[in-house]
């Protein structure tokens, strides 16, 4: 087995952020305001193999690059942003959002003296009904719509190796629109689905799809699709509870 990743403590985690932290300000003090760590390491939730990842906020003006490398035992992101458009990110709302809020929100300043964190974290929320609805919409278009499409055809063709694949797309994708619906946020990816099925508003057959991925060793190509189009039809069932029209009854050009 190779010796990378290599495994790390939370201390050691803490003692490269505060050397990264060192460095970071002799190289570029007068342009950084503030720096923090965010992910699994701010959530308390990391394991041995864990990466780093911090925020460098600069000045407007003040570009840096986002770096992301692997040293010595430690795998590390540096997320470089400007004062604005750091600001304007922790505001946007977009499909990822459940994925990616929590980075806007859970941050521990190891440089901070503006309070620049404490500003960004309910930035998230700021978005209106409006814009998550309209968000949930095109999304529901982008990708199940489509997924949902080339299942039916790999079905249809008999290619069912790739039913699998499409079944798990599908599923990630409404754990997506699942946190939208909800406005709530996923803690981390390798939570999602398990923080997703505990959240009120959520679409039937989802539970029932990704119980049999969860329990099944051996997959019937039968039972997927049928898994599938019963997810389908929940999603569908779901918006129109949600009051979500995403097709057209005429064409917009």
């Amino acid at each position: 087995m190779l010796p990378y990743p290599a495994p790390t403590t939370r201390k050691e985690k803490f003692e490269m952020i505060d050397t990264l932290k060192e460095r970071l300000l002799a190289a570029r003090g007068d342009d950084i305001l503030a720096i923090g760590v965010y992910g699994s390491i701010a959530l308390g939730t990391a394991g041995p193999y864990s990466d780093i990842e911090m925020h460098v906020i600069t000045k407007d003006g003040a570009k840096m690059e986002t770096l992301e490398f692997v040293y010595d035992r430690f795998k590390i992101e540096l997320s470089t942003n400007t004062r604005t458009a750091f600001l304007k990110e922790a505001e946007e709302m977009n499909d990822s959002w459940a994925i990616t809020a929590g980075a806007f929100i859970t941050i521990i300043p190891v440089h901070d003296p503006q309070n620049l964190f404490e500003q960004a974290k309910d930035l998230p929320f700021k978005a209106s009904d409006r814009v998550r609805q309209d968000v949930m919409k095109q999304f529901m278009i982008w990708e199940p719509y489509e997924t949902m499409a080339k299942i039916r055809t790999n079905y249809s063709g008999g290619n069912f190796n790739y039913l699998q694949i499409g079944a798990r797309d599908l599923l990630w994708q409404t754990a997506k629109l699942i946190g939208l619906a909800n406005r709530m946020y996923f803690t981390t990816r390798a939570r999602t689905f398990e923080e997703s099925l505990a959240m009120e508003s959520t679409p039937s057959g989802y539970r029932e799809l990704l119980d049999y991925f969860h329990g099944s060793q051996l997959f019937e190509h039968e039972k997927i699709f049928h898994l599938c189009e019963e997810l389908w039809t929940g999603l569908n069932e779901w918006f129109d509870e949600l009051g979500l029209e995403y097709r057209l009854t005429e064409l917009p050009i």
